[in-house]
């Protein structure tokens, strides 16, 4: 996934982007994880109209770190947390010195925004606790990166890809 020093091409992105995108994410994420608990405290979330389960705060919460996700997904060189990095970021921060292809880093957003988007689907349909386990799984996965540089939607990306290889 990460291309030495000596054959980096010039193309690729620079690894340390899709780390600084986690951090941010991780946040947004810890912040929605704690409202969609609130919310599901009681249990009673099936018991809510429709219209109250969506404007419940975990739910806009997760609802924005979805849309945050799909953005990634349908426009990656637009996407806030990249180009934050490359205008802010990475010119305080020195030369990119490794690159890795764009793919799996885009395919983990897509993971990031299934998982999400099926917490959101739950909650709409009253399944209790479905919120804030989407929320606490796509955190994990963001604070892995982060932290780390573990991602493992890209790990999936490659996995998947040996498997279609075969």
């Amino acid at each position: 996934m990460v291309w030495g020093h000596e054959t980096m091409p010039e193309t690729g992105i620079d690894v340390r982007g899709p780390r600084f995108g986690a951090a941010i994410t991780t946040a947004i994420l810890f912040v929605a994880l704690v409202q969609a608990l609130a919310g599901s405290a009681s249990g009673a979330v099936a018991a809510l109209p429709l219209s109250q389960r969506a404007a419940d705060p975990g739910f806009v919460a997760v609802a924005i770190a979805a849309a945050l996700f799909l953005w990634g997904v349908l426009s990656p060189r637009t996407a806030p947390w990249g180009v934050m990095f490359r205008r802010v970021v990475a010119p305080r921060i020195g030369p990119v010195r490794e690159r890795e292809d764009p793919r799996p880093p885009r395919f983990a957003q897509g993971v990031g925004l299934a998982v999400t988007a099926v917490g959101l689907a739950l909650h709409l349909a009253g399944v209790p606790w479905a919120l804030p386990i989407a929320a606490g799984a796509a955190l994990v996965a963001a604070l892995l990166n982060a932290a780390f540089g573990v991602c493992l939607g890209c790990l999936m990306y490659l996995g998947l890809a040996r498997l279609t290889q075969r």
